[in-house]
């Protein structure tokens, strides 16, 4: 991939968009094609089609789509397979049609069995029903991820590379504590309820089911490796994870301790749990050479920096 390369990152204020933008700068890529959702409506199908066709991207990352926690995915799965499927429809068939060289599209762990050995290993995938809270979801990420194999198999050339990465976290994620992830909306909590002298915070379900978190950062790095080097015999999909999981009682904890909030923390049982445990099996990412290379309480210390200076000040 030449520094001088066209390349298009879908979503990127988002999360993954943000982290795969500040990584290509930082190596000197710096012919990026960026548009706001004002700008460009994935969803529209003549919109996505006449932007590929006037901008000519060569490489893209398709960080964008609609993506939330168990209250959000609960309440709207219409709007999320809807909105995922129809962004990926027209990306993928648009990116086709212009000759992109490469494409990274983003799925999910969501989309593994709820009860799957761990780690989770990409053979596991369709070896079982996914976590219901997630349902929705994670089926329009499967048919993402099917659509890219399915396109490499037709016509015979591996440029849409799908990876599924871990609970992602880092600057420009979502804090609110309906429609966040667990790790975000319990640094808003945490720092509203020591601001408020809050004596408990009650965590959802039990405490006790485990997750793998990696940063963005981390996330981006791997994506440009997988853009910069040959991947024509990669075996498809890849997991992209740290090996390391710790439960979500480990995880308030270690929040609490950041923030400096004192109070006690307690479990809601009532609450659904999710999946008991989400831990990837990332060796054949490793094998490629990619190693995750941000410490986890460190990650954690630089995003609740991040919320204050960015989202705690202007509320």
């Amino acid at each position: 991939m030449e520094k001088t390369a066209r390349i298009y990152v879908a979503g990127h204020t988002g999360l993954l968009g943000s982290a795969m933008v500040r990584n290509l700068e930082k190596n000197g890529y710096s012919n990026l094609l960026l548009v706001t959702h004002s700008e460009l409506e994935l969803t529209n199908a003549g919109a996505v089609l006449q932007f590929f066709q006037k901008n000519k991207p060569e490489y893209v990352v398709l960080a964008a789509g609609k993506v939330g926690g168990i209250i959000e995915n609960k309440t709207y799965p219409a709007d999320f397979i809807n909105t995922n499927l129809a962004i990926q429809l027209n990306v993928l068939k648009s990116a086709h049609e212009a000759g992109v060289k490469k494409l990274i599209f983003f799925a999910s762990s969501c989309m593994y069995p709820r009860e799957c050995p761990q780690p989770m290993a990409e053979t596991s995938l369709f070896s079982g029903y996914p976590e219901p809270t997630s349902m929705a979801y994670a089926i329009s990420k499967m048919a993402g991820m099917q659509m890219c194999l399915a396109y490499n198999q037709q016509y015979g050339k591996q440029r849409f590379i799908p990876v599924i990465p871990n609970s992602a976290f880092g600057a420009n994620d979502n804090f609110n504590p309906q429609g966040g992830h667990v790790l975000s909306a319990l640094i808003r909590r945490f720092d509203e309820a020591k601001k408020t002298g809050a004596e408990t915070i009650a965590l959802w379900g039990s405490g006790t089911p485990h997750r793998e978190f990696i940063h963005a950062d981390d996330i981006a790095d791997a994506c440009l490796t997988l853009l910069e080097r040959d991947t024509d015999t990669l075996n498809l999909p890849l997991n992209i994870g740290t090996g390391k999981d710790l439960s979500i009682r480990e995880l308030a904890e270690k929040i609490a301790k950041i923030v400096g909030y004192h109070g006690k923390i307690e479990c809601d049982a009532t609450k659904p749990d999710g999946a008991p445990r989400k831990l990837l099996d990332s060796s054949r990412i490793l094998a490629f050479g990619w190693q995750p290379k941000v410490d986890f309480d460190a990650g954690l210390k630089n995003t609740y920096e991040w919320y204050l200076e960015n989202i705690a000040e202007k509320k």
